[in-house]
């Protein structure tokens, strides 16, 4: 279907922009690009681009405000905010002084807050509204080291009198006033920031999700960084003439390093979405050539799909399944590394033509050269799906203590459930307990602050102990079973992955998320997230009556429709690898809401602990 010769898919060439830093190689990115689109973000219901010469001097005009603020090479800043242009304009202003740039995710409490802002000792706080600085402010006594709080939007704050609070545009007005006050030894000052740092500094703070206990402040270098987006190249390739999505939180490793920054090495357009509620709105609207997202955001597209299949007529849904059927069929000769014959090809380009590209632009993915998930596990049914449409799927493996990648899918031969083979810049290997271990210049500096737990997480050979478990096959292909931690081993001594029965699980358009019980248990059980968009609709379709989404989750049907879905599920497993019995949340869960993290993955210990009364009743029945 694809091979690595195509040169929409490929590049060979890992040095696009010079630079040791990435302050180094920003400027120089914009000193090459000078007019062109860098960004687009929506005001006011249009799409509105900025340049990179537009960038590039209000990056400047911030930092050199930074730098009147007193802000030194080495100091820390954070940025606390949803992504968004202003998100990447204030890291970039860090950087450009030198400085080091930690994230905090706008999702966070106060307190949290407060324990990140103490631990990365930063000097600076960016916030990007009223709702963000209340929970600054609220923490501000106990931010000793704390100087200054920058507001992006300044809108219910007209009135705010505040010696430590300051909007981003006043911080622009105070860089422009030492530029022209300094005169040409502004210039000056200004590259002898940008050149302070050294490729093994610190370049930048990513705090770990926290599914395990408080988050810690992995340390990426600019070496580590930029190994890392000089590489991604050489796996997913990207150019001048891509369109990209922003929409992931900025302060997590993959839209971070996989998305910013690579765009601007590759000098992408980075289109930044209004909120993350509008993303299926959004992406037919940009209508990106290059998508990496995480698998939720793939599931929703294909629950989307699923849904208006149900509502169309009997010929629709008929084309649809001789299409897809036909798609599959490619599908399954590229997974086995058969020939295909020209006749299905043909008939895969009208297949395309008449009923498939329809639905990729139903979703927005019809301009996708290619798709990249990470970051999770994902089914690989889905990804089969998508590559059904003609929308060659690639899945990436690392975790930020790797800089993001440790392994990709290569586009000649993929295997869905697998994770791809190790990245050129990097090492990968199984250890004698079959975890995956890393190392190369990619991998992280250590724990901020936590000498022993980065003692625990790399040899003293440099290999990085990922925790995760897997296998590799003979083409070096690597494959992974679940966390070390999460591996279930029941009362019959039976060593099961939950991971595999929750991605089918999650391929469901039901069911938004599952987590599978059963470690030391005579029998498995699982706790399940429904989809409410979806469900609804079946309620609404079969005359279910319900009044919010608790009744919903209590309704008869819905049980019986979940259960239905696990019988299917069980289907494909042995006996003793099947759930027995489940339950429904009756909450809603979002971001904001503790058993989630921040990248809308369920906290499994959390949950184990906080409905530990619901699974008990599993096994008291």
């Amino acid at each position: 279907m694809w091979t690595k010769d195509s040169k929409q898919f490929w590049s060979t060439t890992d040095i696009i922009v010079p630079g040791e830093t990435l302050a180094q190689m920003f400027w120089n990115a914009a000193a090459k690009r000078g007019d062109a689109v860098a960004c687009r973000q929506k005001h006011l219901g249009l799409w509105r681009s900025i340049s990179w010469r537009e960038l590039a001097q209000q990056v400047r005009e911030v930092g050199m405000g930074l730098i009147e603020l007193k802000v030194g090479a080495g100091e820390t800043a954070s940025i606390l905010g949803n992504t968004r242009q202003e998100w990447l304009l204030s890291d970039l202003a860090i950087l450009s002084i030198g400085g080091v740039s930690s994230g905090i995710y706008p999702t966070d409490a106060a307190s949290q807050v407060q324990y990140l802002m103490v631990d990365s000792a930063s000097v600076i706080l960016f916030v990007e509204d009223d709702e963000q600085l209340d929970k600054a402010l609220e923490v501000r006594a106990q931010l000793p080291k704390l100087r200054k709080i920058v507001v992006w939007d300044m809108d219910g704050l007209r009135d705010l009198a505040d010696p430590d609070v300051i909007s981003l545009a006043g911080l622009q007005v105070l860089g422009r006033e030492r530029i022209k006050r300094l005169g040409p030894a502004a210039e000056s000052e200004w590259q002898q920031r940008i050149n302070a740092r050294q490729p093994d500094d610190l370049a930048i703070l990513i705090y770990t999700s926290g599914t395990t206990g408080r988050p810690k402040g992995a340390m990426l270098s600019h070496r580590n960084v930029m190994v890392s987006v000089h590489g991604f190249n050489t796996v997913i390739a990207q150019n001048e003439d891509d369109e990209r999505m922003c929409f992931l939180p900025l302060c997590h490793v993959a839209e971070r390093l996989g998305g910013a920054y690579f765009s601007l090495y590759t000098g992408s357009t980075l289109n930044f979405v209004e909120n993350p509620e509008t993303v299926p709105e959004n992406v037919r609207e940009i209508a990106p050539t290059v998508f990496i997202a995480v698998p939720r955001v793939w599931e929703k597209f294909y629950s989307a799909v699923s849904i208006a299949l149900k509502e169309s007529n009997a010929f629709e849904r008929w084309a649809y399944t001789v299409a897809i059927g036909i798609g599959m069929k490619m599908v399954a000769l590229h997974e086995a590394g058969q020939p295909v014959s020209a006749g299905l090809r043909y008939a895969h380009r009208v297949a395309r033509w008449l009923v498939l590209d329809n639905v990729r632009k139903l979703v927005g993915i019809h301009r996708c050269r290619f798709l990249v998930t990470g970051a999770a596990p994902i089914s690989p049914d889905l990804v089969r799906w998508y590559m059904a449409l003609g929308a060659p799927m690639l899945e990436v493996w690392g975790q930020t203590e790797a800089g993001g990648a440790s392994a990709a899918m290569p586009i000649e031969r993929i295997k869905p459930g697998s994770i791809g083979t190790a990245a050129p810049y990097n090492e990968m290997k199984l250890s004698d307990a079959s975890e995956i271990l890393v190392r190369g210049p990619n991998v992280f500096m250590g724990y901020l602050n936590q000498p022993e737990k980065t003692a625990e997480t790399i040899d003293a050979d440099g290999w990085l102990h990922t925790g995760d478990v897997g296998s590799v096959d003979a083409q070096g292909y690597y494959r992974i079973l679940d966390r070390l931690k999460d591996i279930i081993i029941t009362a019959g001594g039976k060593n099961i992955t939950p991971s595999e029965l929750e991605n089918q699980l999650k391929f469901s358009p039901y069911i938004t998320d599952a987590v599978v019980i059963g470690d030391k248990r005579p029998y498995l059980v699982c706790l399940i997230m429904i989809d409410q968009d979806n469900v609804e609709k079946f309620a609404q379709d079969h005359d279910v009556p319900f009044s919010n989404y608790m009744s919903l989750c209590r309704s008869s049907e819905v049980q019986r429709l979940i259960a239905d879905e696990i019988e299917r599920i069980n289907s494909q497993f042995a006996r003793v690898e099947q759930i027995k019995k489940f339950r429904l949340l009756e909450n809603k869960l979002t971001a904001e809401d503790e058993e989630l993290t921040p990248t809308m993955k369920l906290k499994r210990k959390l949950v184990n602990q906080k409905y530990a009364e619901l699974i008990e009743s599993m096994y008291r029945e």
